[in-house]
């Protein structure tokens, strides 16, 4: 696989404004060779169609005496023919065609003598000094008044323009290259800094601070990446603690094996009443190991989005007596105490077998964490939308402040782990990745020293 060149915000920069500029030169250069010529006539056209406005304003007299003038202060020659003579104005102007006795100028003024219109504009090039001019004939109360106007070469002009160009072109990159130098620095200055920490966060410093600065996508980039370094900071320690409990709950039924084992092989093997009774506690402690390994497991396929959910209709009270089940070797061991309020039924429409590790993991939670009475309620509620399912336990309580993080794995407020007398850890991880692909409300309310509501909503059908 082939990496993509890549390049700085300088570099990249400059050369931006670099093709910028040209871009906008090279715009200018072709558009005065191709419109300044265009609008060099048209303004030519412009001004002899004035002039010949003004000169129908005027009498014979008048104009006989103010054709000088106009022919002078407008560049043009002009010849006005009459019926009984011909006075020309101007004609010693350079370039005028009036002057000489020209075939094809003569031959133009006699056609427009002969079409008889008010007034003819035509364009031509004068074939004895080739260059390019306007006859114009206005017709007037006595004979008709030409005017000649050349158009002058204004080639000599676009040159110099386009040197002059050349040179702004070279100045515009020079301050180009000054301005894409001030831009990049002031840009790029925060980046290379900003660059620098993440990489140090990369490599697993979390004691970074991004700092701000007076552009806003930039103070909006340091902004994020503080969230990210408060974000794998929590994570890193979540990682670490995870380690240690998982560790600590793989080790201590392994050991409790391996020492019930060598106790069955050396000392009881003699009395099969205590070789039973040390057989249970290492199928007890396999039975743990089993459970501890399939919650991992279950916990990463739904995280993975490899778990889909098998919606089906059941009865909630039926199910909650059936998880209930399993806890009646709890009450004639340890003396615990399960208090139930069931309504008689309690239709819902969800995945079964999820909903019934949802309360299998709810109903552990509080008998690892209850009060020294060992007492814990589950109940179901039954509202006109909904149904809500509690669990409560009389333990010490959550700080308000923790509660965000009890459904992390492993999350230990007091950061001490203790083993659990049923389930593995991460229940509550679990509760959570089951509710939210349900897309059930879900919740705990807790006062310190006096227990905790595990609650859970789902919808009647």
């Amino acid at each position: 696989m082939k990496l993509k060149k890549t390049s700085s915000i300088n570099f990249k920069t400059l050369i931006y404004l670099i093709i910028f500029s040209i871009a906008i030169l090279l715009f200018l250069m072709l558009s005065q060779t191709l419109l300044l010529k265009f609008s060099y006539e048209r303004y030519q056209e412009k001004k002899i169609k004035n002039i010949a406005s003004d000169i129908r304003k005027y009498n014979k007299e008048e104009l006989y005496t103010r054709l000088e003038d106009i022919a002078y202060n407008n560049s043009i020659c002009a010849k006005y023919v009459m019926e009984e003579e011909v006075v020309s104005y101007n004609t010693l102007m350079v370039g005028c065609g009036l002057k000489d006795n020209d075939g094809q100028i003569i031959d133009l003024m006699n056609e427009i003598i002969d079409d008889n219109r008010s007034t003819t504009y035509i364009k031509l090039i004068n074939k004895l000094s080739d260059t390019k001019a306007i006859l114009s004939g206005i017709k007037v109360s006595n004979g008709y008044v030409f005017i000649y106007s050349p158009l002058e070469d204004i080639d000599g002009a676009n040159i110099v323009l386009r040197n002059q160009l050349v040179f702004l072109t070279v100045l515009v990159i020079f301050l180009a290259c000054l301005i894409s130098l001030f831009l990049s620095n002031k840009i790029t200055n925060p980046i290379i800094k900003i660059t620098e920490k993440a990489k140090r966060l990369g490599e697993g410093n979390y004691n970074i601070k991004f700092d701000r600065s007076d552009i806003l996508e930039i103070d909006e980039l340091a902004e994020t990446l503080n969230h990210v370094e408060e974000d794998l900071s929590k994570i890193d320690e979540l990682r670490r603690d995870l380690m240690a409990n998982v560790s600590h709950d793989l080790k201590t039924p392994l050991t409790m094996i391996r020492a019930y084992a060598e106790m069955v092989r050396d000392i009881s093997y003699k009395d099969k009443e205590k070789m039973d009774k040390d057989l249970n506690v290492i199928i007890e402690e396999t039975e743990r190991l089993n459970i501890l390994v399939n919650d991992i497991l279950d916990l990463s396929k739904m995280q993975a989005d490899a778990d889909t959910l098998k919606i089906e209709e059941f009865d909630l009270t039926e199910v909650i007596n059936v998880v209930m089940m399993r806890y009646e070797i709890l009450k004639t061991t340890e003396d615990y105490k399960f208090i139930i309020d069931l309504p008689e039924k309690a239709i819902i429409k969800a995945d079964k077998q999820k909903i019934m590790q949802v309360i299998y993991n709810l109903i552990n939670n509080a008998i690892n964490y209850t009060g020294d009475d060992k007492t814990v309620y589950i109940s179901v509620k039954s509202t006109k939308k909904e149904y809500i399912v509690e669990v409560k336990d009389t333990g010490k309580g959550i700080k308000k402040e923790e509660i965000p993080y009890i459904w992390d794995k492993y999350y230990k407020k007091d950061k001490k782990h203790q083993r659990n007398v049923v389930s593995t850890g991460i229940g509550l991880s679990i509760v959570k990745e089951i509710l939210s692909k349900h897309k059930f409300d879900y919740g705990v309310r807790s006062v310190l020293k006096k227990g905790s509501v595990f609650y859970f909503k789902i919808k009647k059908n």
